[in-house]
């Protein structure tokens, strides 16, 4: 099975972030404009924590807090687990697992490299999977 970096090779390292002061109105604003499902929280360019549709209606919205008035620090989640470019998908597709995330920045040490999410990981092993497939049935063919 691949590695972290191949995904980031194929979708590419663009990292979504916003800084811990942002309101969460503005943080929903710009996944809902990149059509994505969490922004790395970054502060002096170092991962402070993640921040997730799931943060939204868990952290906001039940505890009856108004998105454009509170910042994203105070429903982040701070210090997320992250992986590193050489991290194996089946290591990424078991912490998902287990610890019932979508989402996982990438890291080379302290720098941000990117993000990668369940949609990624599960993209990624269904093409390898193709990729398999037509290699065995070219060499079966032969």
């Amino acid at each position: 099975m691949g590695k972290v970096k191949d995904i980031l090779d194929s979708k590419g390292y663009l990292v979504h972030s916003v800084a811990p002061t942002t309101t969460v109105y503005s943080a929903i604003e710009q996944m809902c404009q990149k059509n994505i499902g969490g922004v790395l929280i970054v502060e002096n360019d170092m991962l402070a924590g993640i921040f997730t549709e799931r943060d939204y209606a868990r952290k906001l919205i039940l505890k009856g807090k108004s998105s454009k008035e509170t910042q994203i620090k105070e429903l982040m989640t701070a210090n997320p687990i992250a992986v590193s470019p050489q991290t194996s998908i089946e290591e990424c597709m078991q912490i998902m697992s287990d610890r019932h995330i979508r989402h996982l920045p990438v890291l080379d040490g302290t720098k941000i490299l990117g993000m990668i999410s369940i949609g990624d990981v599960v993209t990624h092993v269904i093409q390898e999977q193709k990729s398999i497939i037509a290699h065995l049935e070219s060499y079966i063919s032969q």
